[in-house]
């Protein structure tokens, strides 16, 4: 058993699987697009003391182009990393990313661990990305958060199922359950 002034590190699973996040500017087609990872440039410009993470590349497409055949792929594979990590955290593309949290949710239940999905509006790529503060908010959430299936963008964290993209604001949102407002 290690001392108690010893910490040991924090095993994260980080699926990625994509979307805005992760697109880069084509320069010879004039196009944002899914092509290359940049997680790994993200992850460098954290400070990340007391966390290991594993990387998981597993998808690199726009969530709009995603199939059932894809979610139930994520969904397999945080179920997989959830056995044998402390938690997981999985960048996926923001217009289908309600879609995949529930269906992590229908096939899980409560997980072992937290497994926290985030993503971005805008391209890390760009000035004015929220890549960098959701992608921290996610890394946080998964440590401090019990058990269960998280949404964590925007200075917020949100439980499934019940989350939806709110595409007016630009942010995520808990569906009103009977009752609320």
């Amino acid at each position: 058993m290690l001392p108690a002034h010893v910490a040991t590190k924090k095993r994260i699973a980080l699926i990625s699987t994509g979307g805005t996040i992760e697109k880069t500017y084509d320069e010879l087609a004039g196009v944002l697009d899914n092509r290359a990872s940049v997680l790994d440039v993200v992850l460098a410009s954290l400070q990340l003391h007391g966390v290991e993470i594993v990387r998981v590349p597993l998808l690199n497409k726009d969530s709009l182009e995603m199939t059932p055949q894809d979610h139930e792929l994520i969904a397999r594979t945080a179920a997989s990393m959830a056995a044998a990590h402390d938690g997981v955290v999985i960048v996926h593309g923001t217009d289908r990313l309600a879609t995949t949290g529930d269906r992590i949710c229908a096939q899980l239940g409560t997980p072992r661990v937290p497994i926290v999905l985030t993503g971005a509006m805008r391209p890390y790529v760009m000035r004015n990305s929220d890549a960098p503060q959701n992608m921290t908010e996610a890394l946080l959430a998964v440590q401090v958060m019990p058990p269960g299936v998280y949404v964590a963008m925007h200075n917020q964290v949100l439980r499934f199922p019940g989350v939806r993209k709110d595409k007016e604001r630009g942010t995520f949102v808990r569906e009103p359950q009977g009752g609320d407002a």
